[in-house]
């Protein structure tokens, strides 16, 4: 954790010196350090949090998944009656590992850690190329002889950026609720079906 937040510290400074030898107004670099900043350190906090959430829960399934094959390939019915203690273990180990990788793998796909990962790497990057080809007025600010007159395109930028970043975040927002609500329905209409079923049943 640290480590995270001295890497989080060190751009926050190292961006702040780039920023003072920039010839801009006090509003200009207000808005570096207020917007373009802030959100660069927020969303570099929130990919490295979802990337270590997303690891953790895919190594936890992976590694599960493969040793559970290995328990229930042991044949527990041929352990002595005397080795009750390890006919025990194997048959415990075997419970928690599974129910451990199923929760993994539920939570994962709740939450989508690599979905989020990859989507706030995604616009922190972009945002962090706009600032460097900003100071050294490179890219889209190549025709532009100071940081005062390539500002104005730097800040529409970084705002399509955000923009872009919202409304994908929106969208996914929006397909996981439908989704949420596609497997509450078939679950419903699952459970009916089978009422149904006992019901004719027992009418016979």
């Amino acid at each position: 954790m640290a480590k995270k937040d001295s890497y989080q510290e060190f751009l926050k400074e190292d961006f702040n010196k780039l920023f003072a030898g920039m010839n801009l107004s006090d509003v200009q670099k207000h808005f570096l350090r207020s917007r373009w900043l802030d959100q660069v350190l927020w969303m570099e906090g929130k990919a490295n949090f979802s990337r270590d959430r997303y690891y953790f829960l895919r190594l936890t399934t992976i590694i599960g998944g493969i040793i559970l094959p290995a328990l229930v390939s042991l044949n527990i019915n041929t352990i002595s009656p005397e080795s009750k203690t390890t006919r025990n273990l194997i048959i415990g180990s075997t419970f928690v590992i599974s129910q451990l990788v199923a929760i993994s793998a539920a939570i994962e796909e709740f939450f989508h850690y690599g979905e989020r990962w990859r989507h706030y790497r995604r616009t922190v990057e972009s945002l962090k190329t706009q600032g460097w080809q900003f100071s050294q007025l490179a890219g889209p600010y190549r025709d532009y002889t100071t940081h005062e007159h390539a500002f104005n395109l730097f800040a529409g930028q970084v705002e399509d950026i955000i923009q872009r970043d919202v409304e994908v975040y929106a969208t996914q927002v929006v397909q996981e609720k439908k989704q949420e609500q596609q497997n509450q329905e078939n679950y419903i209409f699952t459970q009916n079906t089978k009422i149904t079923n006992v019901e004719e049943k027992k009418e016979e």
